[in-house]
């Protein structure tokens, strides 16, 4: 086995028997620094940061650190849920995996329809919610597989 592949799965074993909230929250602040940095990568390639949400006239900016912003917010709730469902569902994994990935779809509807909004950013939003998704969904899943906590 190679010198990565033992590392890995010593931070994988680590991690399944870390109680999942501090399992979810390295979850969450990874997630928030990767979806901050690729929303960065898109501002430095001229992609407008400008959106509008549901009944507004027009675009405004999204600030630096939104991206991260929205992903510690809606992550937390996520990570509430997997500790809910650690506690109480049957198979906690496999509820959270089906619950999480269809809230991610779902998701996408908000940058598809939004109003004001360039397609490239709208492009951008909706990659983010699948970026954010899957850095922080997958190691949730894990730990819940691993048994309760």
């Amino acid at each position: 086995m190679s010198i990565t592949a033992s590392r890995n799965q010593s931070v994988a074993q680590s991690l399944g028997t870390r109680p999942v909230w501090q399992v979810g929250a390295l979850a969450v602040f990874a997630g928030a620094v990767v979806t901050e940095a690729f929303a960065l990568v898109a501002r430095g390639v001229g992609v407008p940061m400008e959106a509008a949400g549901p009944g507004a006239t027009e675009a405004a900016e999204i600030p630096v650190g939104g991206f991260a912003g929205g992903v510690l917010f809606w992550s937390v709730v996520g990570v509430v849920l997997a500790m809910a469902l650690a506690r109480w569902a049957e198979r906690p994994a496999r509820t959270f995996v089906v619950i999480t990935v269809a809230l991610t779809v779902l998701s996408l509807a908000g940058p598809a329809v939004a109003p004001h909004t360039a397609t490239s950013t709208q492009i951008v939003l909706a990659v983010s919610h699948v970026v954010a998704a899957a850095v922080v969904i997958p190691p949730l899943a894990g730990r819940l597989a691993r048994g309760r906590a």
